[in-house]
Parts: structure tokens; sequence; C-alpha cells
């Protein structure tokens, strides 16, 4: 299998934002349980969820962490024909409060209104951690990829330093991120996040990631690719590695 099969299968897990997770009934032994969940990416690139006490598919983790998170392309005509990822992976409460509080610090730039039934009710942070992966990027496109999961470079410090100097100082470069990635601009656009691989951008209640043409492993890396696209007059396209 290519690197470039596990980059496109990161790449569905970073921009939607979304999954159907299925856990193990405990109401009905036996039976697998459906729910839809929001989740953004921890500092380790795993899918980070934030989830009721008394919710179902919280009971049925505290008795089986064992689950999947299915994740695929949004507003396709042909769901077949588009990419889907199911995401094999043991569910992990967050107990430490220094974890509680990164998490949170994350999961609130990507969901700001998580902010007041987190703190108002009993939910807390699950990380789902990987086990395996099936990603079907198609027709006859099936793979089963062992490693998927990418580690955040900047995940802490130095991307929220990023992030708020794009927000408060950059705002004409995010509008023109916003106009070649041809988004919504019903309101103005706020950046979330920033990986190696590309910007998380926030309009209204939506979520859209941007990549980047190539990866950024330094906050240099990422001042010159957003330097760039701020003056491109089309977005690049990615560079393509192979195994």
């Amino acid at each position: 299998m290519s690197v470039h099969v596990a980059k496109n299968a990161r790449e569905l897990l970073l921009k939607e934002y979304r999954g159907a997770l299925a856990t193990h009934s405990k109401a009905m032994p036996g039976f697998p349980f459906g729910s839809v969940v929001p989740y953004c990416l921890d500092a380790e690139g795993r899918p980070l969820i934030l989830i009721s006490r008394i919710a179902q598919h919280t009971h049925n983790l505290q008795k089986d962490p064992k689950c999947s998170l299915l994740v695929g392309e949004r507003e396709a005509d042909d769901v077949q024909a588009v990419g889907r990822l199911t995401y094999l992976a043991e569910a992990e409460k967050l107990d430490d409060e220094a974890a509680i509080a990164a998490a949170a610090e994350r999961y609130y730039r990507y969901f700001p209104d998580s902010a007041n039934y987190h703190k108002a009710h009993d939910f807390d942070f699950w990380v789902l951690k990987p086990v395996r992966h099936r990603y079907i990027g198609g027709f006859g496109a099936i793979h089963w990829v062992d490693q998927l999961t990418l580690a955040n470079p900047f995940a802490g410090k130095a991307e929220l330093s990023m992030i708020e100097h794009m927000n408060s100082d950059h705002t004409k470069a995010i509008a023109h991120y916003v106009e070649l990635a041809g988004l919504p601009t019903f309101e103005a656009a706020q950046l979330a996040g920033i990986d190696s691989e590309g910007m998380h951008l926030r309009i209204g209640q939506g979520l859209h990631w941007l990549p980047f043409a190539a990866t950024c492993n330094t906050p240099t890396q990422v001042r010159e690719a957003l330097v760039f696209l701020a003056h491109a007059e089309a977005w690049p396209k990615k560079a393509t590695t192979e195994a």
C-alpha cells in the first residue's frame, strides 16, 4: 500500500468533522448501535469527541470501548463512488485534568457552542485510539490501512499563537483563502486549527479543511505557505507522495 493511500484516508478524516459512531449496545446485547457525533482531531491526530454521560453510546462505551467511526464525503451524488473510511478504535475517556483542559481548548475552537453545554451538563471528552482502518477511495480502490494518524507538530502554544495572529491581524488573507477555495461567504471565516497538511476554517457553524500544497513541519514553513496563499490566484495542487 502506498503512503498516498494513507494520506488520502487521513485527509478524509481531517476534513469531515462528523461521523457515524458504532458501539456495542448495552441495552440490546449483540446488536450494533449507531449514532452521529461531531469530532476534531487531537494533538496525536485521533478523533476527539464530547459526549453526554446519559447518552446510549456513552453507556455502551463504558461497558465495551471497542467501536468504529464511519466517515464519508459529504454532498456526494453517489456515495459508493467517493471516499469513505471506517476507523476501528478503542474509546478512552479523558480523566487527567491537563488532558481535559487541552482537549477543551482545542474542541471549543472547532465547536464554540460546546463550551456552554460542556460546563453546564454532564459531558466528557473521549478519544478514539486507532486500531485499524478500512478505506475505500471509490470503485475498486479498497484498502486496509494500519497506520493512518499523524501527530500535529504545532499542537499547543505554537498552533494557538498562529491562529490568534491570523484571526486578529490577517482577516483579509483569510477572506482570500475562502474566495480561492470557493467556500461560503455569508459570515467572516475564522481560523480554527492548523496541522502539518493544512488549515481548518470555521464559517458560522460550518468547518472546512484546506490543504497546503506541501507538508509543513515548522511554524516558518506554515507562515511561508500562508503568505503564498494570500497572494495566489488559484489554490495550488497538492504534491503527491508515493511509497
